[in-house]
């Protein structure tokens, strides 16, 4: 919950602007206001305006534009290095605060016009590593649902239910503790979902699916469900929509049981199985790969089009000079 008090007035003004006219999620506007005030935090250090190193002590809500206006890009180099040497930030959440302060400073600039140059016009993003994606084989996936599916616990049926919707439609976590039970066609058998940047996508439902939001809605509780939370399709043991942390223990949970190495595979990475293991066994093509997950750009979805080592191995193989 962001805490308005503790901002300066142009950086809520800010953040307003990113609701009413850019039209972000609230996860998106959590993450511009921790990665900003990260940054105000450093520029203070930066500038000399407080002896106090611990971040978590070091109040913003003084900064004056006029300190703003002071920053250059030299400035944001420095707190883009702080990241990577001191806090040892990865590439990723370095070019995510980069986003950020871009954004921010386009916003200072252009459009409240309380600063007359941009010192991020020129910010360049760092260059991010490609790696292959983690994912569960086959196999893997249908020792995981077994385990779901046998549990025995009270909630074994929404565990299972929520265990094949990452597996086969590779939504991402914060979509699926959002479904609504409204929000499902059934009898089309699809659903609409609110993914990054507040995009609402259409999800369509195989017939696992289907059978497994029925099962869980044959138990799932039906009093005492708190009020913001009656049109929550999972509930947890409190009878409110289901957090991110218990659908993360969930997993790890079932993963343990499983055999698999909770260290190695996460919630995150079953939408990295669903995505491989359609584009593997599925024929899908990759545009519409994209729309299934909800990429803005086709460049993430390609990361999914890597192949088995034995593929390439048997391609080698396959060669005709192989023999000679």
């Amino acid at each position: 919950m962001i805490d308005r008090n503790d901002n300066p007035d142009f950086l809520n003004s800010f953040l307003d602007y990113t609701v009413t006219i850019l039209n972000k999620s609230p996860n998106t506007i959590k993450e511009y206001n921790y990665d900003l005030a990260t940054f105000l935090k450093f520029i203070k250090i930066h500038f000399g305006l407080t002896n106090e190193h611990d971040f978590s002590k070091i109040i913003i809500n003084d900064i004056d534009i006029n300190t703003i206006k002071r920053i250059t890009l030299d400035d944001i180099h420095a707190f883009i290095s702080y990241l990577a040497t001191n806090l040892r930030s990865k590439p990723a959440t370095r070019a995510r605060k980069v986003s950020s302060i871009r954004v921010f400073f386009k916003y200072l600039s252009s459009k409240a016009k309380l600063i007359e140059t941009n010192p991020a016009q020129d910010l360049e993003t760092p260059k991010l590593d490609r790696r292959m994606p983690k994912y569960l084989t086959l196999d893997d996936s249908k020792k995981l649902l077994s385990v779901a599916g046998n549990e025995d616990n009270r909630n074994s049926y929404r565990d299972y239910a929520i265990t094949t919707l990452f597996l086969n439609c590779g939504m991402r976590l914060s979509e699926l503790v959002n479904i609504n039970i409204k929000d499902i066609k059934f009898d089309d058998c699809k659903m609409t979902v609110i993914g990054k940047g507040n995009k609402e996508r259409t999800i369509y439902l195989n017939n696992a699916c289907m059978r497994a939001i029925a099962e869980y809605l044959e138990v799932r509780p039906k009093e005492g469900i708190k009020y913001d939370s009656k049109d929550a399709l999972f509930l947890s043991e409190r009878r409110e929509r289901i957090s991110n942390r218990t659908v993360q223990y969930i997993i790890k949970n079932e993963l343990r049981k499983a055999g698999l190495d909770t260290n190695k595979y996460s919630v995150h990475k079953l939408r990295h199985t669903a995505a491989t293991l359609m584009y593997q066994y599925g024929n899908v093509d990759i545009r519409a790969l994209q729309e299934l997950l909800g990429h803005a750009s086709i460049s993430t979805t390609e990361i999914y089009t890597h192949v088995e080592n034995e593929q390439v191995r048997n391609a080698v193989e396959s060669n005709p000079l192989a023999n000679l």
